[in-house]
């Protein structure tokens, strides 16, 4: 296995503890700090293992920050969305 499959895989196993903390409080800079340290490793995944690897684990991180991810579609389709 390569390092960055090894790192993508640390960093979901760290993404689902973060997600088992009981403070509402604590979710959002964690989010915020998987997202910053995720993107790296899905870029380096991306390089070293090829497309396939690298869709896999975006489609895992997704799935483990979906409101971030659902917040930011709102604001694209507010921001971007057609106005009539």
């Amino acid at each position: 296995m390569s390092l960055p499959f090894i790192l993508a895989c640390l960093w979901c196993i760290a993404a689902n503890f973060a997600g088992m903390l009981p403070s509402r409080r604590s979710h959002w800079p964690a989010a915020y700090t998987l997202i910053a340290l995720g993107l790296p490793i899905l870029a380096w995944l991306y390089l070293e293992d090829g497309p396939w690897f690298a869709l896999v684990f975006l489609i895992a991180g997704m799935s483990i920050l979906r409101w971030p991810v659902r917040f930011l579609f709102r604001w694209l389709n507010r921001t971007l969305g057609t106005k009539e």
